[in-house]
């Protein structure tokens, strides 16, 4: 007797491909980062050199020792190690020295990614968790304002939060535009960081949502801070190209594991993690809020994919169907 043959066949998902595949998705993220690369390395000359290549290389030694250890082929050739180092390196100082980048580039590879088991398994942005690891335990090394001054540019975030709003009468909102400021080596890179998140939108490989979410939700938060006191709180436009907030929104924030899906659940979790930007700034004791404002909205983000649209006959958030025809 002939078998009876399936009349449907159910696969493991993804059941549609985008067009797109794991290495194109992590070279278009890196042509991205170039311009702030380059940009960095124009600013702060063989310091930021020196802290991308260490940071890049420990990253991808550090997956690749992942794997032998777990007895696997090493899967450093989709360059997402080296993407996870590139991004860590933006958020230290030029002056990091070289074993606070050892201990966080490994860290951002080991404790936020292979811990979970690899790539799209991670719960946090792995260059965040090696961040927030350095800056916790090594506060005085990862302080930009603090390691470099023999520096003529201003450090306006610490400045906002040291001296407060009457400061800024000084500060030129174009300069901060330019890059003319101390933070991150990267992240403070303001337009090669929005001309690769412009790059990556045209190329698909992330959506507008969660960018503008985040943007708006920053620019909304900081007016409504400004608009119950004008002279305790700084300008809305501040907030934007103070620190690392562009960096945030098109690469920290984007991050595909760690963000959520849906169109209304990308655009709570936008706002959600602007907000929190401003939060921690002016409440907080960190002067930038950005990179944990993040961690802790990438908590949130099995909470918001529950989030889903109404199917049809059936009801919202998951709950069992009642009723009849």
């Amino acid at each position: 007797m002939k078998p009876i043959e399936p009349l449907l066949t159910v696969s493991a998902p993804p059941h549609a491909h985008c067009g797109h595949t794991i290495k194109q998705h992590m070279r278009d993220q890196l042509i991205a980062l170039l311009p702030a690369a380059a940009a960095a390395m124009t600013v702060f000359g063989f310091d930021a050199v020196r802290v991308m290549a260490l940071s890049c290389s420990v990253a991808v030694a550090s997956e690749a020792a992942c794997w032998k250890l777990r007895k696997c082929d090493p899967q450093v050739d989709d360059m997402h190690a080296l993407i996870i180092g590139l991004l860590f390196a933006f958020l230290l100082p030029p002056s990091a020295p070289w074993w606070l980048v050892i201990v966080g580039g490994s860290a951002s590879v080991v404790a936020g990614k292979m811990f979970f088991g690899g790539l799209g398994g991670y719960p946090l942005c792995p260059p965040l968790v090696g961040w927030a690891i350095c800056r916790i335990s090594w506060g005085a090394a990862m302080d930009t304002n603090a390691t470099m001054l023999n520096s003529t540019l201003p450090a306006p975030l610490h400045e906002l939060k040291n001296i407060g709003v009457p400061w800024l009468q000084n500060v030129d909102m174009s300069s901060l535009l330019l890059g003319q400021q101390l933070g991150g080596l990267g992240a403070v890179q303001i337009l090669p960081i929005l001309a690769g998140g412009l790059y990556l939108l045209a190329r698909r490989t992330i959506r507008p949502t969660i960018p503008l979410a985040f943007l708006a939700g920053v620019y909304l938060t900081a007016l409504i801070f400004r608009f119950v006191d004008p002279h305790a709180h700084a300008p809305a436009l501040f907030h934007l190209l103070a620190g690392s907030v562009v960096l945030g929104a098109f690469f920290l924030a984007t991050e595909g594991s760690t963000s959520p899906m849906g169109l209304i659940s990308s655009i709570i979790y936008g706002l959600l993690g602007g907000a929190m930007v401003i939060i921690i700034r002016v409440y907080g004791i960190y002067p930038d809020g950005v990179p944990f404002a993040i961690l802790l909205v990438n908590l949130f983000t099995p909470l918001f994919d529950r989030i889903r649209p109404k199917p049809f006959g059936g009801s919202r958030l998951g709950e069992p169907y009642v009723g009849g025809c």
